[in-house]
């Protein structure tokens, strides 16, 4: 059964820990050059990829004991916590090859190609799976990051400059960060306690 809370819960860290990450840029520049729906398509299935391996990987880890699972999951959201304090705003912004036509299979399959690549292993990817690993629910917590991570692509692709005009970067990064370090704390009370 769907859980409300765990789903808007997800859904909040991960949108904001997405925000000021390199994909939510890609999707820019890509909604830039081609049709925005060709774009979104190809984005949106490789992010469900990420989504489902991350969830699977939390549910591994929900077979440990909870004090184990607690303190494993805190200590990683203390780890992407100082990821996304420590990361440095070097504006590089990642490239895809430009398709030679606008046909829908060749954007949305350079889309996909370019999240899938550039997602595995990232911060949101791992957050993820911590998330599955700490509710235990992940049907929930699959469906809170599918749309967090779906939010920001749009948000990418269709408004990324406007948003970015009224909400600094760094801002957003600070805002993901002390939410992790809340989850964090969280996790390692539990853990102890």
């Amino acid at each position: 059964m769907l859980s409300l809370t765990v789903t808007a819960v997800v859904f909040g860290v991960v949108f904001l820990a997405e925000l000021p990450d390199k994909t939510a840029l890609a999707g820019l520049m890509l909604g830039t050059r081609y049709r925005a729906s060709y774009v979104f398509a190809g984005v949106a299935a490789a992010f469900l990829v990420h989504v489902v391996l991350a969830v699977a990987a939390g549910s591994v880890l929900t077979l440990l004991p909870h004090r184990l699972v607690q303190g494993i999951v805190g200590v990683l959201f203390l780890l992407g916590a100082a990821m996304l304090l420590l990361k440095k705003d070097d504006g590089e912004e990642e490239q895809a090859r430009k398709p030679a036509d606008q046909s829908f299979w060749k954007v949305a399959g350079s889309g996909f190609m370019l999240i899938l690549v550039a997602e595995f292993g990232d911060l949101t990817q791992i957050m993820t799976a911590n998330l599955a690993a700490r509710y235990d629910d992940p049907l929930s917590v699959g469906v809170g990051a599918v749309l967090a991570l779906w939010a920001v692509a749009a948000l990418g692709i269709l408004g990324g400059r406007t948003l970015m005009k009224y909400v600094p970067l760094r801002l957003i990064t600070r805002v993901a960060a002390l939410l992790m370090l809340a989850l964090a704390a969280f996790s390692l009370y539990e853990a102890v306690a």
